[in-house]
């Protein structure tokens, strides 16, 4: 069984110490990932105004947000201003795609596009995408192979400005399968390869899941003959669950399990791919709106 695997890396303190972290164990294993990378300012900290939320304060106290990030992660941009990653952590960036990883663009500013895509224009998005897609070229020295939304969250207008750039594939919402979107009844050229897993953040401290049984939990939701992608986090399993998501690699080779990067799973699914639309809604234990696919 195939299962795609994406690392979303948001912020300064992920990018210098998840990501050398996880190219290791993934190394061991003989890993291909593909790493999403946000190469612009990290102003993460700036979420903390959404305390005032019920459900984003409710998600900080279950997951143990302080533990489990780090208040260099929860105040960082607040105070002052944020640090270029892609500038100041570029080798980090090239050794991971020196590995053999596929690389992708998540953001230029995370917590910008988090924040306040839906309202954002057509050129504004594409100066988003622009200055992401620019800073990635400059390091690699070719463009990013795809690119996935923040928070998996992703317009119309998203999808379509998208189009603008070389990117083989996205990975902007959550479903069941890869597709072909749809805007204003036109199919797109750039093929959508969903999340369909529950990340770590999502399930731990929800309905009897702890850290302790999340890898037995997780493992059961995969399903042998369906598309699998998994999410994770260079803030979480590259640094404070390291050992869990050690243990998970082994667990899940005993099972005949195989990591993937998401371009291999475009590449075995073949053509033709079905049509979809993406639409906003919601996931258990995430706040605010996520897109989603939809026949």
């Amino acid at each position: 069984m195939k299962v795609g695997r994406r690392i979303d890396v948001d912020t300064f303190r992920g990018t210098k110490l998840g990501v050398p972290n996880l190219c290791g164990v993934l190394a061991e294993h003989g890993i291909r990932a593909t790493f999403c990378f946000s190469v612009g300012p990290d102003n993460m900290g700036r979420h903390l105004w959404r305390l005032i939320r019920p459900a984003f304060l409710g998600k900080m106290l279950h997951t143990n947000a302080v533990g489990l990030y780090g208040w260099d992660i929860l105040l960082r941009g607040t105070f002052w201003p944020g640090p270029l990653i892609g500038q100041k952590l570029a080798g980090v960036l090239r050794a991971a795609a020196d590995s053999g990883h596929e690389v992708g663009l998540h953001a230029w500013d995370h917590h910008a596009w988090q924040s306040k895509v839906e309202r954002m224009t057509g050129p504004e998005i594409h100066q988003a995408l622009k200055q992401g897609a620019d800073q990635l070229t400059g390091i690699l020295g070719h463009p990013p192979t795809c690119s996935a939304a923040p928070a998996w969250r992703c317009t119309d207008r998203g999808l379509a400005e998208k189009l603008a750039f070389p990117f083989e594939f996205n990975s902007d919402c959550r479903g069941d399968h890869i597709f072909l979107p749809v805007v204003q009844g036109k199919e797109l050229s750039q093929p959508q390869i969903p999340t369909t897993l529950p990340t770590y953040d999502e399930l731990v401290g929800r309905n009897g899941v702890t850290a302790a049984n999340y890898n037995s939990f997780l493992l059961q939701q995969l399903r042998p003959v369906s598309l699998n992608v998994l999410t994770i986090h260079a803030e979480t399993e590259g640094i404070h669950c390291l050992s869990l998501f050690q243990e998970l690699l082994r667990r899940a080779e005993a099972k005949g399990v195989r990591f993937v990067a998401l371009g291999d799973l475009l590449k075995a699914r073949g053509v033709p791919l079905p049509r979809g639309s993406i639409v906003p809604g919601d996931v258990v234990g995430r706040e605010g709106w996520t897109s989603w696919q939809t026949p």
